[in-house]
């Protein structure tokens, strides 16, 4: 599906974070802002947008727990450090026991784990507690990934979050206002389908190149 004329599409991730950094500006220069990317496409983004703030640029490696048979319900989420955040309404509502929860776990650990060895190697993730937080994405579809992990932000003690994307579909967006204390989204078109038609350049980014970005801001800052 093409855009209509009055609704943007962007060049590229990088054109994209830009123009989402001119969004954030009044973030620009703090000493308490921090920016996470949502590997791996939004992490592009979020370098932009580290780079435009000054700020420091970390992945935000999260996985989402589906529910059995519905996956892309999110019972919750595990991130690192084993924080785990769980709806327990929802798990109550679903009838699933403590046994059927650690299955879930299970499976979703060693992905995160895999995760955060390929794209921060051997450097420590940023502090968040007490911190603005931005959390950037390349696009909201569902927004299950971007929930997951404003949840586990916030047991984690972070001050502010802000959750910020380029595009996003409308009612996905609206839902992260439930988590978010911010929501920054320039674009939430009538039709979205997925987030890839909003860009004319939307290859994948890979492991090497989330590790590159993140040296470069470590350097950058230095």
């Amino acid at each position: 599906m093409k855009a209509n004329a009055s609704e943007r599409v962007f060049r590229d991730r990088v054109e994209a974070g830009r123009l989402l950094a001119g969004a954030l500006a009044d973030y620009a220069g703090r000493d308490d802002v921090i920016v996470l990317g949502l590997p791996r496409g939004g992490v592009p983004v979020a370098a932009e947008v580290a780079r435009a703030l000054g700020a420091p640029l970390d992945v935000l490696v999260v996985r989402k727990l589906g529910a059995p048979g519905q996956e892309e319900l999110a019972i919750g989420a595990i991130g690192e450090g084993g924080m785990r955040v769980l709806n327990e309404r929802l798990v109550r509502d679903l009838g699933l026991g403590p046994a059927a929860i650690e299955r879930i776990v299970a499976e979703e650990e060693s992905e995160l784990e895999r995760r955060v060895a390929a794209y921060r190697g051997d450097h420590e993730a940023l502090e968040v507690e007490g911190k603005t937080v931005i959390v950037v994405d390349d696009g909201v579809a569902t927004g299950a990934t971007m929930r997951a992990g404003l949840q586990t932000l916030r047991a984690l003690g972070a001050a502010k979050i802000i959750a910020a994307a380029p595009v996003g579909a409308a009612d996905s967006v609206a839902l992260l206002e439930d988590e978010a204390d911010e929501v920054v989204v320039l674009e939430t078109p009538v039709w979205f389908s997925a987030v890839g038609q909003w860009y004319d350049n939307f290859g994948q980014t890979d492991d090497a190149e989330v590790r590159a970005l993140l040296a470069h801001n470590r350097r950058a800052l230095l």
